[in-house]
């Protein structure tokens, strides 16, 4: 659905030079989000790719109405329905080369749950819907870039999860994503899962067992990989200029440093399919949605880093 902040930016003039944005969505909504910033834009209702026709001052929508209105500022079924909806239209048209890249803007993922969904997120449907069985979350910001070995589990899962053939398949996808970012041979560092990488098996054997195998593996295909390294150095390293990007076995392990560092300005990359996709790297923000004040910065950045990206 439409978010105040991640609509504002298609004001900005430095996005035209980057790209001709078009918005998959419901254009009665976006009149409402015009009226409300006060932005002098004017919404144009298209029917398919072929009506396109870019030109300053007018937003162009894929206007996709939803069958009934939906409240605001909360979860509810009809807005998952929607969104999905918007997303597979994005995805079709990207498959089809139509469009060279698709920004997705936050989505709540309770309303994908009360609408029956069984995805806990944009990038397991983003994957289901390419068919892409490989793929993993990378977070870009100018000061640390990481990949993530697990996403949206439970923290009790996590070290069951994270196997070696898991472990070496996420190194391989983070030397992917730092290319796509135009880097010909990236520094890529491995973190632990346990306190102090398990300290030689006395705090935890998932180093042994399972991401060291996977390091050195990698590391005979010819990748500039080490580790695993403690968690609690690993992003200062980084962060120093040491490595180009860390492989983090969970969600909060890279999130939290990451978002400390670039909270406004952080982008969400999907590595491994085989279209172009990022997102802000934030969630919908209901508290302060429809109320002309949410920071839209890194929904910027995110349209900014799709047009110059490359698979």
């Amino acid at each position: 659905m439409c978010c105040l902040h991640n609509f504002k930016p298609l004001f900005c003039a430095e996005i035209r030079e980057y790209c001709n944005p078009l918005i998959i969505g419901n254009a009665d909504v976006l009149n409402e989000a015009v009226r409300l910033t006060g932005l002098p834009l004017k919404i144009r209702s298209i029917s398919g790719m072929s009506d396109t026709n870019p030109e300053t001052g007018i937003i162009e929508v894929l206007d996709i109405k939803s069958r009934s209105s939906f409240k605001k500022n909360v979860p509810s079924k009809r807005a998952g329905r929607a969104f999905v909806t918007y997303i597979k239209k994005s995805v079709e048209l990207a498959l089809k080369r139509e469009v060279d890249a698709i920004v997705t803007a936050p989505i709540s993922k309770e309303s994908l749950q009360m609408a029956g969904y069984p995805w806990p997120g944009h990038t397991e449907l983003l994957a289901e819907l390419t068919n892409t069985d490989r793929f993993a979350m990378m977070f870009v910001s100018d000061k640390l870039k990481v990949v993530l070995c697990t996403i949206h589990i439970p923290l009790k899962d996590v070290p069951k999860r994270v196997n070696s053939k898991r472990v070496f398949e996420t190194i391989l996808l983070a030397e992917t994503g730092a290319k796509m970012l135009g880097m010909d041979k990236p520094r890529i560092a491995v973190a632990g899962l346990n306190p102090h990488a398990g300290e030689s098996g006395i705090m935890g054997k998932e180093e042994m067992k399972s991401i060291v195998p996977a390091v050195r593996k990698a590391q005979s295909a010819g990748i500039s990989v080490s580790g695993p390294y403690p968690p609690d150095v690993i992003f200062h390293k980084a962060y120093n200029g040491a490595f180009d990007i860390i492989v983090c076995m969970y969600h909060d392990q890279g999130l939290i440093p990451f978002k400390m560092l670039a909270f406004d300005t952080g982008v969400n990359v999907t590595v491994g399919l085989p279209i172009i996709r990022t997102s802000p790297d934030h969630g919908t923000a209901f508290d302060i949605a429809w109320k002309n004040m949410a920071n839209p910065t890194s929904m910027l950045e995110a349209i900014r880093l799709a047009s110059k990206i490359r698979l």
